[in-house]
């Protein structure tokens, strides 16, 4: 694990390392940022998935929270989106392929080699974080749009495993837009009921435990309709009896203008639970 940007940021430390991944077969980056407290103690950690195009980058360089982050102790950790490197499968566009991994467990020909993001969300950077870091283990999960989606569904698929989850205009059901479709059949294949999942509403009919999700929408989103849908979650929830705290933004758009305007009600949230 290699070291590769170091920034002091609010009495603590914005950093970015390189690793070598076996869970995707390449390199991989991740940003930690590192509150003063973590000098005197293990801290709990919140994971950030960003959305479709992003890198470690955006949410370090974009979103504001190292200030709130240092303000509760929380140790903040955002990996990249997608694999990377030369062997790695992609595509044309945005929406498939480097950048656009969408957290899960490739089954398909040529993105099963590497795109695993599921399991290296869930298992193998938290496994490293906790080895070589001053962390707690308790875990909290948020993200954006693809990553928003990333974030319901580890939260739902690996139950005790994280104390909170959040997500700002996540991707709740992509089995039912084109984003989710065109990508999961690409890494998932024809059969539909495989894609389910990795679908938020689905998963929520049958969800052993009842974390609560709590969700920031903005208004004037340009993909509100077409591809985030944040209402199929809310029925689901309300069918399932599923605690849901959906705050609809009125106009805020789907930039991290919208993420930075919100990211400490969030990140409050968060320290509640991993406090608790």
């Amino acid at each position: 694990m290699e070291r590769i940007e170091h920034h002091a940021s609010f009495g603590g430390w914005q950093d970015v390392y390189r690793h070598e991944s076996k869970t995707l077969g390449c390199a991989m980056r991740f940003a930690i940022y590192l509150p003063p407290q973590a000098e005197h103690g293990p801290c709990p950690v919140l994971y950030w998935l960003s959305g479709l195009t992003c890198t470690e980058q955006n949410f370090i360089g974009k979103a504001g929270a190292q200030r709130h982050a240092a303000e509760h102790g929380i140790i903040l950790v955002a990996p990249d989106t997608s694999p990377r490197g030369d062997a790695v499968a992609d595509a044309d566009g945005h929406d498939l392929g480097k950048g656009a991994g969408f957290y899960v467990n490739a089954t398909q020909a040529p993105w099963a080699a590497h795109y695993r993001m599921h399991d290296y969300v869930v298992d193998e950077l938290p496994a490293l974080i906790e080895a070589h870091f001053p962390v707690t283990r308790a875990r909290a999960i948020s993200g954006h749009s693809m990553g928003g989606h990333g974030a319901l569904v580890i939260a739902l698929r690996n139950p005790a495993r994280y104390r909170s989850v959040s997500a700002f205009a996540p991707i709740v059901a992509p089995t039912q837009v084109p984003w989710g479709q065109k990508a999961f059949a690409a890494y998932l294949g024809d059969d539909r009921e495989a894609w389910k999942a990795y679908d938020a509403v689905a998963l929520v009919a049958n969800a052993s435990e009842r974390l609560p999700l709590l969700i920031d929408q903005g208004g004037a989103d340009e993909f509100l309709e077409t591809q985030l849908q944040p209402r199929r979650l809310q029925a689901a929830c309300e069918a399932a009896g599923h605690p849901l705290m959906l705050r609809m933004r009125p106009g805020y758009d789907h930039s991290y203008y919208f993420i930075a305007s919100f990211i400490g009600e969030h990140i409050v949230h968060h320290a509640v639970a991993l406090r608790a």
